[in-house]
């Protein structure tokens, strides 16, 4: 079993940024591909990035794309996601989700049907 434990979200003003960490434990994620995925209120949990196990491969959505970096470090079983630049349609609760590596060490999976373990999540508030 893997637990995931998602941190850093809050309330930010509209251009500002923030860091969500998404700590593993349990076992170790190294052979695991990560993503971040988000969910507004009256809306399907949708894709905003991933990367794959041994970090060589990431892809973002469109509507993040050159604002949102993901990154991850294995010795520390931890992944994260560098917001900048947040809009408030950024407004969402985060979940980090964790993927089995069925697609080898490059794949990055966008579909949250795939993911095989999840966190509670963080709130992002974007106030305009």
């Amino acid at each position: 079993q893997v637990q995931l434990v998602e941190s850093g979200g809050g309330l930010v003003q509209a251009g500002g940024s923030l860091r969500l960490s998404c700590a593993a434990s349990g076992r170790t994620v190294t052979s695991y591909s990560m993503g971040w995925f988000r969910q507004a209120p009256g809306k399907e949990r949708e894709f905003v990035a991933g990367i794959s196990y041994n970090g060589g491969s990431t892809d973002y959505a469109d509507s993040v794309k050159g604002r949102f970096t993901i990154s991850r470090d294995n010795a520390k079983n931890t992944v994260y996601l560098q917001m900048n630049r947040l809009k408030p349609e950024d407004t969402a609760v985060y979940y980090c989700g964790a993927e089995l590596g069925r697609h080898g060490p490059l794949g990055v999976v966008a579909s949250s049907r795939e993911y095989d373990y999840w966190g509670q999540g963080t709130q992002v508030t974007v106030s305009s």
